[in-house]
C-alpha cells in the first residue's frame, strides 16, 4: 500500500497540480487556450519528437516489433471504437473527440514515469520509444480524425503535410541513420524546447478544465473512458506475445497501453475545434480513474 500511495504521490499528483495551475490561472483571467496550444504545437512538440529520437539507442530488431505493434494496436482500437460509435449513432467533432482520446494515451508525463517506477530503466527505454510513436501517430493519424469534423478527407490528409512534427520526425530519423552529429547550439536549443511541451501540455490541460462539460455526453465519455482504460491494455495482454515481446518490454507497453487519455488530444481538439471540452473531460476523468485500473495491471506484471 505504501509502495501504490508513493506511486500516486510521485506521479500523478504532480500532474494534477500543474493542470490545477492551469484551471487556476484561467478563472482568473481571459487567457485563450488557443494561443498556448499553438505554441505547443509548431514549437514545443517538434523538438520534444526530434530530440527523443535522436537520442534512442536501443537494439534495432525489437525497436521495429515495438512500432509495428504500437500502429496495429492504435488503429484496432480505433476500428473497435468506431464500430460502437456508429452503432451509437455519434457524428461529426463529438465522433473525433471519441476516437483521438480513445485511441491515443497519455504515454508521456505519465507512462514514463510509473514505468521507471515499478520497471527500471531497461523497460523505460521501450516505453519512451512507445512514447514517441504514439506521439507521432497521434499528430499525424490524430490531426486527420480531429480536422475531418471540420473540413473534408482530402483537406484533412492535407494538414499532414503542414505539420511541423510530421519534419521534426523525418529530420531526427535522418542524423540517426546516418549519424550526423547535431550541431551543439541547435541540440541544446532544441532539448531546452522540447522539455517546455510536457508541462505546457499539463497547463493547457488546465485551462481547458474550465470549459470541461459532460452534459448530455455519459455514453461517449464512457466509450473513450472504458476503451483507454480497459479494452487497450487487454489488448496489449492478448497480442504482445504474437510479436515477440516479452520481459521488460512487455511490462513497459502493457503498462503504457493502459495510461488514461492522451494531454495531446486537448491541444489537437482545440486546434481544429474537435469539442475541446469534451476531449478535456474525457482526459481529466481518464487520468482520475486511472489509478483504479493501473493498480491491477502493476501486481499482475509483477511491480
Amino acid at each position: 500500500m505504501n509502495e501504490l500511495f508513493t506511486l500516486f504521490l510521485n506521479n500523478l499528483l504532480p500532474i494534477f497540480l500543474i493542470a490545477g495551475a492551469g484551471l487556476i490561472l484561467a478563472r482568473a483571467t481571459n487567457l485563450n487556450p488557443r494561443s498556448l496550444s499553438q505554441i505547443i504545437f509548431y514549437i514545443f512538440s517538434p523538438c520534444l519528437i526530434f530530440t527523443l529520437i535522436t537520442q534512442s539507442k536501443l537494439e534495432s530488431g525489437m525497436m521495429g516489433r515495438v512500432v509495428l505493434y504500437t500502429v496495429f494496436a492504435c488503429l484496432l482500437i480505433g476500428c473497435i471504437t468506431w464500430i460502437i460509435g456508429k452503432l451509437l449513432k455519434l457524428e461529426g467533432a463529438l465522433f473525433s473527440g471519441v476516437l483521438i482520446t480513445s485511441m491515443f494515451m497519455n504515454s508521456g508525463n505519465y507512462g514514463l514515469p510509473v514505468v521507471l517506477f515499478a520497471f527500471g530503466p531497461i523497460a523505460l527505454g521501450y516505453a519512451s520509444l512507445f512514447f514517441v510513436i504514439n506521439v507521432g501517430l497521434t499528430y499525424t493519424l490524430g490531426t486527420v480524425i480531429a480536422s475531418m469534423s471540420t473540413m473534408s478527407l482530402p483537406k484533412a490528409l492535407l494538414n499532414l503535410f503542414k505539420l511541423p512534427m510530421l519534419y521534426a520526425m523525418l529530420l531526427a530519423i535522418l542524423f540517426s541513420y546516418t549519424g550526423w552529429k547535431i550541431p551543439l547550439p541547435i541540440e541544446r536549443a532544441t532539448k531546452l524546447l522540447g522539455e517546455a511541451s510536457i508541462p505546457s501540455m499539463l497547463v493547457l490541460l488546465g485551462l481547458q478544465l474550465k470549459t470541461a462539460s459532460l452534459i448530455g455526453r455519459i455514453k461517449p465519455v464512457t466509450l473513450a473512458s472504458s476503451m483507454r482504460l480497459v479494452v487497450s491494455p487487454l489488448l496489449a495482454i492478448l497480442l504482445l506475445p504474437l510479436f515477440g515481446l516479452v520481459g521488460p518490454a512487455r511490462q513497459a507497453i502493457i503498462i503504457e497501453a493502459g495510461m488514461p487519455a492522451a494531454v495531446l488530444t486537448t491541444m489537437l481538439a482545440t486546434e481544429f475545434n474537435s469539442e475541446p471540452s469534451f476531449v478535456t473531460a474525457v482526459v481529466f476523468i481518464t487520468t482520475l480513474l486511472s489509478p483504479l485500473t493501473l493498480t491491477p495491471l502493476l501486481a499482475f506484471l509483477g511491480a
